[in-house]
C-alpha cells in the first residue's frame, strides 16, 4: 500500500548554509538565498553529480525559509515508489518547496501529471520552487511535454566538482564545524588513501571525531593512522 507523506518532517539540523563548504559556489548560494527571500528567481533547478551537496543546499533553503517564518517542505523523489502522488495535494500552499532527485518521476505518467498540476498551482500562488537532479532538465526523460518545458523555466545552476585542494579545504571546514581540528596534512592523507566522494569523507570524519573524543587525543596523523588500522 502506498504511504502518505507525513504532515510534519524534520530538517537535518547540520545542513544549513553555514554548514555548507562554499568552494566556488558562492554565486549559487546567493541565488538560492535570494530566491527564498523573494529577491531572486521564483524557480531554481540545481544539477550535478551525486554527492556534491545538492540535498544539503535544498535542506539549507528550508532552514532559511523557517527562519523567515515561511512555510517550507523538502521531499526526496527517489522514494516515489513508496508514496502515492496524491501526497502533492495541498503542497501548493507552501511558500517554499524543494524536490530532490526530480528525475525519479520520469516515465511515471501518474506522478508526472500530479507534479504538473502541483507545479501550476504552486507557481500561480507566487511561491518558490527549487528542484535538484543529477542532470540538466533537458536530458531528464520526462514524457509529459508541458512538464518538461516547465522544468526549464527559471534559473538552471550546475554544482561543480571540487578540486583536490578544495576537498582538503572542505574536510578542514567540516571538521571545524564538528568541533575539532583537522590539519592540511591529515586532510591530504585521507583524500589520498580513502574514498574521494564527499559523503564517504564526511562519514569518515564522524568516525575519527568519535575516536578522538573517546581517546581524548588530538587528531594527529599518527593517531589517524592508528584509528584507521594502519
Amino acid at each position: 500500500m502506498a504511504q502518505q507523506l507525513p504532515l510534519h518532517f524534520e530538517f537535518r539540523a547540520n545542513q544549513t548554509f553555514n554548514d555548507f563548504f562554499p568552494g566556488t559556489h558562492h554565486e549559487i548560494i546567493t541565488h538560492l538565498q535570494q530566491c527564498i527571500t523573494g529577491q531572486g528567481e521564483q524557480q531554481i533547478f540545481l544539477w550535478g553529480e551525486p554527492g556534491l551537496g545538492k540535498s544539503h543546499l535544498l535542506q539549507a533553503c528550508c532552514h532559511l525559509a523557517q527562519q523567515l517564518k515561511l512555510s517550507s517542505f523538502y521531499f526526496d523523489l527517489a522514494t516515489t515508489a513508496h508514496f502515492d502522488p496524491a501526497l502533492l495535494n495541498g503542497l501548493d500552499e507552501s511558500d517554499v518547496v524543494c524536490f530532490d532527485n526530480i528525475e525519479h518521476i520520469a516515465g511515471n505518467a501518474e506522478w508526472e501529471l500530479a507534479f504538473f498540476n502541483f507545479f501550476n498551482q504552486h507557481r500561480d500562488r507566487g511561491h518558490k520552487l527549487i528542484l535538484a537532479a543529477s542532470s540538466t532538465p533537458n536530458t531528464i526523460a520526462i514524457q509529459l511535454p508541458d512538464l518538461k518545458t516547465r522544468l526549464n523555466w527559471g534559473l538552471t545552476l550546475k554544482i561543480q566538482l571540487l578540486t583536490d585542494n578544495e576537498k582538503v579545504a572542505a574536510l578542514i571546514f567540516k571538521a571545524r564545524q564538528m568541533g575539532f581540528e583537522l590539519g592540511p596534512q591529515a586532510g591530504r592523507y585521507l583524500l589520498t588513501h580513502y574514498a574521494r566522494d564527499l559523503a564517504s569523507l564526511w562519514a569518515l570524519l564522524e568516525k575519527l571525531d568519535k575516536a578522538s573524543l573517546a581517546a581524548k587525543r588530538k587528531l594527529t596523523l599518527p593517531f589517524l593512522k592508528q584509528v584507521l588500522g594502519e
